[in-house]
C-alpha cells in the first residue's frame, strides 16, 4: 500500500529556493530572522527590479511574537515596509530582507494570551498572479490539490510531506497593495519552487524544478 506521506510529498510544494546575490549574508540574515529551516538559498546575479511578485508570510501566536520576529529581522538588516498594526483580521506587519524578499509576519489574535515565543505556526508562499482561476487550474493539472479557494481572489493548495511551506495564489496587484509597494516589476522573480509540477514555468513566470528524489525507504 502506498505511503500517505510520500504521496502527499509528491503532489505538493516540496521546496522554496530564494536566489540571492550574497549567499553568506543571506544565510546569516535568515538564521537571525529564524526562518532558515523553511527555505533554501542559491547564489544568483539575475536582474530583478521592483516588485518580485510574491510574499512569504509567517503566522504566529500573538502580537508580541509578531513584534519579536519583525524586530529580529530589522536588527539583522531588513527594511521595515509596514510597521505591525491592528486590523480587522488581527495584527501584522511587513519587512523586506536584504536580498529583496518581502516577508509578512502576522497573527489572527489582537491581544496576547501568553509570552512572546520564537515559534512559527505556518509559513505561506503567496504567489501574485494575474488570473487566480487560470493559474489554479494550471497547478491542478500538474498534480496539486486545492485546499481552499475564494473565487478569483485566492487559492490555497494542500501541503504535505516534510516541506513546511503552504503554497497559495493571490491577485498580483492586491498583493503589492498589501505590501505597500508599486505593482510593477521586471526581470527575475528570484525564487525557484520544487515539486510535482516541475520542471516547468507557470503562466506568471514562476519557475519550478522537479523535486529531489526521496531517500526514504
Amino acid at each position: 500500500m502506498a505511503n500517505t506521506a510520500s504521496t502527499a510529498a509528491n503532489t505538493s510544494l516540496a521546496s522554496v529556493t530564494l536566489e540571492v546575490a550574497d549567499l553568506d549574508a543571506a544565510r546569516s540574515f535568515y538564521r537571525a530572522f529564524g526562518v532558515d529551516t523553511y527555505i533554501e538559498l542559491r547564489a544568483s546575479e539575475a536582474q530583478s527590479d521592483g516588485f518580485r511578485g510574491f510574499t512569504l508570510a509567517l503566522t504566529v501566536s500573538g502580537p508580541a511574537t509578531v513584534d519579536g520576529f519583525i524586530a529580529a529581522a530589522v536588527d539583522a538588516g531588513a527594511t521595515l515596509l509596514k510597521p505591525a498594526t491592528k486590523s480587522l483580521w488581527g495584527y501584522g506587519g511587513f519587512v523586506q530582507a536584504p536580498d529583496g524578499t518581502p516577508w509578512k509576519v502576522a497573527t489572527s489574535e489582537k491581544k496576547d494570551t501568553g509570552p512572546a515565543t520564537r515559534e512559527i505556526d505556518q509559513v505561506v508562499l503567496l504567489l501574485g498572479v494575474e488570473d487566480v482561476k487560470a493559474t489554479k487550474e494550471f497547478y491542478v493539472g500538474r498534480g496539486l490539490s486545492v485546499a481552499r479557494s475564494f473565487g478569483g481572489k485566492y487559492a490555497e493548495f494542500t501541503s504535505g510531506g516534510s516541506n513546511p511551506v503552504t503554497l497559495a495564489l493571490y491577485k498580483h496587484r492586491a498583493l503589492a497593495k498589501d505590501l505597500g509597494v508599486p505593482a510593477d516589476g521586471t526581470g527575475s522573480h528570484r525564487i525557484v519552487l520544487g515539486g510535482a509540477p516541475g520542471p516547468c514555468t507557470d503562466p506568471d513566470g514562476y519557475v519550478w524544478e522537479a523535486a529531489a528524489p526521496s531517500t526514504a525507504s
